[in-house]
């Protein structure tokens, strides 16, 4: 299967990729979409002329309440959902809790939170994606799905040590295994489904990581002020993949892939502590994608 490129590169913006197009009468959902990489594809979305609606655990105006780590907040939501979604972007997360919690139904909260509520989110407003005709879902994932395959095995830390960075990268491989699941299932419906991982940008993102971790990636000073390496992008570039896969004529059609925030899709690699790019087999594999899928069903009653 050749691999997908498109003219723009790493410093791309959201509003650079949109530019001279019209979304006049798309109705797109943007969950987390009232700060950082969620905050920049709602303004370029709304600015090519995309009704957007901001799904948000805390909403403000012209938000709506959306608390993907309790399913009854997503069926509230997707019962109050009427007529056509031409795209989901499944933005919101959480990063590295430093000690473990649970959602209400026992599942570790960033697996609930960063997977599960998307999942419910997502298939429950299955015929409403339907009825759009060429609909879109996208994923945000991470770099950190090169980390950890999904443990079905024990997935919510109950027998293991719970470690904040494996429980991350877990739920973010979980987050490519949906999207690849929903390209498997529901390519009849019109609905393409792809992922992608945007890179290093500071946002809230990051407020659980601490100064130790923080200063070991480059990006605080021995002071403790914020630095900007080379490699970080900003806000606006990080959208610039979510927009691209959203809405971006060039990817009509295109499902079940992975891009990098250069916005190319990356090759598929084995994982490991030592891979830098790409996206690992394990996140990408169908067999994990259709076993996530039926387990994710369950849990959420759907």
């Amino acid at each position: 299967m050749t691999r997908i490129t498109t003219p723009f590169d790493a410093k791309t913006t959201a509003a650079e990729i949109l530019a001279g197009i019209d979304l006049s009468g798309r109705r797109i959902i943007v969950t987390g979409g009232a700060s950082g990489i969620g905050l920049e594809t709602v303004r370029a979305l709304r600015g090519a002329g995309a009704e957007v609606t901001v799904a948000t655990r805390n909403p403000a105006g012209g938000e709506r309440a959306l608390d993907l780590g309790d399913l009854a907040s997503v069926r509230s939501f997707v019962a109050g959902w009427s007529g056509p979604v031409h795209a989901i972007v499944a933005n919101a997360g959480i990063m590295a809790l430093p000690t473990r919690q649970v959602a209400a139904n026992g599942w570790e909260l960033q697996l609930a939170t960063n997977f599960l509520g998307h999942f419910a989110l997502i298939t429950g407003l299955h015929d409403n994606l339907r009825q759009a005709g060429g609909a879109r879902v996208v994923t945000v994932s991470s770099g950190a799905q090169l980390r950890e395959p999904f443990d079905f095995d024990d997935p919510h830390f109950e027998r293991r040590p719970y470690d904040p960075w494996a429980a991350y990268a877990q739920s973010k491989t979980a987050d490519v295994l949906l999207a690849v699941a929903i390209a498997r299932r529901w390519a009849a419906d019109g609905i393409t489904a792809n992922s992608f991982e945007p890179g290093y940008v500071h946002t809230n993102l990051q407020r659980h990581i601490d100064d130790d971790a923080k200063r070991a990636i480059g990006m605080m000073d021995d002071e403790g002020n914020l630095l900007t390496p080379d490699y970080f992008t900003t806000p606006e570039q990080g959208a610039a993949t979510s927009v691209l896969l959203a809405a971006s004529p060039l990817m009509d059609g295109v499902t079940g892939r992975f891009f990098s925030h250069d916005n190319q899709e990356a090759e598929v690699v084995p994982g490991g502590p030592d891979v830098m790019t790409g996206v690992a087999a394990w996140s990408v594999d169908p067999a994990a994608a259709d076993r996530l899928w039926d387990h994710a069903r369950e849990a959420s009653g759907g």
